[in-house]
């Protein structure tokens, strides 16, 4: 059974920090691209950052660039998403995305992230 379980989302202050994590299961993880996506309400789904499933390689939406890190531990599964500098425009719920070239495509629960003072 393939699980993806999100969790580190809550609330935190403008300029402040949180990291998500993403705990995956039931499927070769190593050999998947992860992503995260967010959702803010009224808003289409939209990428956040994608990490490649050789070489780590990453890339990130233009507003995320220089504040979200995305990293994997092929070891334990999982994929974080570190978050600094947030903003109130950051507030959505996040998903978790795993996604392989055959077209094996699976998606978390979210996790809810809210920016507010």
């Amino acid at each position: 059974q393939v699980q993806l379980v999100e969790s580190g989302g809550g609330l935190v202050q403008p300029g402040g920090s949180l990291r998500l994590s993403c705990a995956s299961s039931g499927f070769a993880f190593s050999s998947y691209a992860m992503s995260w996506y967010r959702q803010a309400p009224g808003k289409e789904r939209e990428l956040v950052a994608v990490i490649s499933s050789v070489g780590g390689i990453t890339r990130y939406a233009d507003s995320m660039k220089g504040r979200f890190t995305i990293s994997r531990d092929n070891a334990k599964n999982t994929v974080y998403l570190q978050m600094n500098s947030l903003k109130p425009e950051d507030t959505a719920v996040y998903y978790c995305n795993a996604r392989r070239s055959s077209g094996s495509d699976y998606w978390g629960q979210g996790t809810q992230v809210t920016v507010s003072s």
